[in-house]
């Protein structure tokens, strides 16, 4: 995918969508589903963290410098629905990478990760492997998918470019479900396709924490075209499921 073809300006909007991811309020709103069980740090483990954030180096974690917010399904529990917080390391102008958590501030729990690729690469895939992936189409559209705290029209171009990706997600710890550890194995998940399917109340939650209107964001998104979805995505649409059996766990039902 080329960024130029996408917008003629998101070049430069790209390092304003860094600077700012670096300075913008946007954080520290949103509180963890869960409380890990344990004791608080002792002394000595608040000082490793003081002498490893002083001289250890983290280039992966700095490379982190876009933040999503949208949400997700369980493949196969189109009911069972959360909001996930994506911080995203941009690969090159075809592979995003993002680690995904259950709320914005530090003590925010890992809850899987997510990986997204250009529409050219999705359509390079075998078939089975694309049954795994989901369209960005309808989340870029709808205004689900955010990117709170940059300008707006750095984010209008950015969602340019996404609503011509595709991404494949899985969860390791499903803190919507209440669960105080990473139990059970990990969960394959989808994104929306359409109106209706997000519940509405989660999606208003949501828009009043960060203090933005999803329905204006997707009237001011009226002018992206939307790509058709790539023959393969979406493939629970079709009736093909693809879920790892949890034997440790009920049904993901609340």
């Amino acid at each position: 995918m080329n960024i130029h073809r996408l917008h003629p300006a998101l070049p430069s909007l790209c390092l304003a969508i860094c600077v700012a991811s670096l300075t913008a309020c946007a954080g520290n709103d949103s509180a963890s589903n869960v409380v890990a069980p344990g004791d608080a740090k002792s002394p000595g483990t608040r000082a490793l963290d003081t002498g490893a954030a002083l001289l250890q180096s983290r280039p992966p974690i700095d490379a982190l410098n876009a933040y999503l917010d949208g949400f997700h399904f369980y493949n196969g529990h189109p009911d069972v629905q959360m909001e996930a917080h994506h911080y995203c390391a941009i690969l090159n102008e075809e592979v995003i990478q993002c680690v995904i958590y259950d709320g914005n501030r530090k003590d925010a729990k890992l809850m899987g990760v997510e990986y997204i690729i250009s529409e050219q690469l999705f359509n390079s895939l075998p078939a089975p492997e694309k049954a795994l992936w989901h369209s960005h189409v309808h989340e870029v559209k709808s205004g689900q998918l955010v990117a709170p705290g940059i300008p707006e029209v750095a984010e209008h171009a950015l969602m340019e470019k996404l609503v011509h990706t595709y991404g494949k997600t899985w969860h390791t710890w499903h803190t919507d479900l209440h669960k105080r550890l990473p139990l059970g194995v990990p969960q394959l998940m989808m994104g929306f396709t359409a109106d209706g399917q997000a519940d509405p109340k989660m999606v208003a939650e949501r828009d009043q924490r960060l203090s933005i209107d999803s329905t204006e964001k997707k009237r001011s998104r009226a002018d992206i075209a939307p790509p058709a979805v790539a023959p393969g995505a979406d493939a629970w649409r079709q009736g093909t499921i693809i879920q790892i059996d949890d034997p440790t766990a009920t049904p993901h039902t609340h």
